[in-house]
């Protein structure tokens, strides 16, 4: 196919743009495609972005995803072997589910876009097209929907460098370990609110929660989290909710 045969050619630029532009934020997306290369292909890009990614290769799978969990965006595509990623469309709106939505297709008339973005979607990509452009789409939406165009999250002394991954209080750094920071940065943009383990889990560690037995892992990172915070003066607090999950909170 045409599509998968440019996607290759581009790889090895693709990488070495990755290299040097560091994605902004982690971010759980579900991708719904069902060309099995080029979504072999956007996991492992994307992964490499630090993504925590989900996939769906036709409607139902999608929609039963799309219905038990949250995301912050949505590859979409059109054309699935068992639906319109359309109809998907038309559910979210009709949900006032406010996950972002990217269509990835290879329809590139004016009556799809306008109809995409008239049911809800952020963008349009028309296949083919370059992963860093994807990639590129992807963030700007974050911006715009999540972050107001900034590059960090500030909440009492801490202040978490989202281009950088990096966390510091009154300009003195924070040393978090990759699932340190992801957890840190899913508080943050739910600061004052209440944050379910399996929420968080599902956040961080997408797909791959359904292998885990309990939610020890989690635990152990939140007690790390904390005294990190604690003896760095960071002005918050993770606080436990009884059977509920954490809250973080300024002190």
């Amino acid at each position: 196919m045409i599509l998968s045969v440019v996607l290759r050619i581009y790889i090895p630029t693709i990488y070495s743009i990755f290299e040097l532009a560091p994605i902004l934020i982690p971010m759980k997306l579900l991708l719904v495609e069902d060309e099995k290369e080029l979504a072999d292909l956007l996991v492992e890009s994307l992964t490499k972005e630090k993504f925590v990614i989900e996939t769906a290769e036709d409607f139902a799978t999608a929609m039963e995803k799309i219905t038990l969990y949250e995301y912050d965006c949505i590859l979409l595509d059109l054309g699935l072997p068992d639906g319109s990623g359309l109809d998907i469309l038309k559910n979210l709106k009709t949900e006032g589910k406010a996950e972002n939505v990217i269509i990835i297709s290879a329809r590139d008339s004016l009556d799809d876009k306008l109809t995409g973005l008239h049911l809800g979607a952020d963008d349009y990509l028309t296949k083919p097209f370059h992963v860093a452009e994807l990639n590129a789409r992807i963030m700007a939406v974050l911006r715009r929907k999540k972050m107001d165009g900034k590059n960090s999250l500030d909440f009492g002394h801490l202040s978490l460098d989202l281009e950088n991954r990096s966390a510091s209080v009154r300009e003195k750094d924070i040393p978090l370990n990759r699932k340190e920071f992801d957890i840190l940065n899913y508080f943050l943009f739910n600061k004052n609110r209440l944050v379910t383990r399996t929420a968080l889990a599902e956040y961080v560690w997408g797909d791959f929660i359904d292998q885990a037995d309990n939610f020890d892992f989690i635990y152990s990172q939140i007690k790390n989290l904390r005294k990190k915070l604690r003896e760095a003066n960071a002005g918050v607090e993770i606080k436990a909710v009884y059977g509920a999950g954490y809250r973080i909170i300024k002190l």
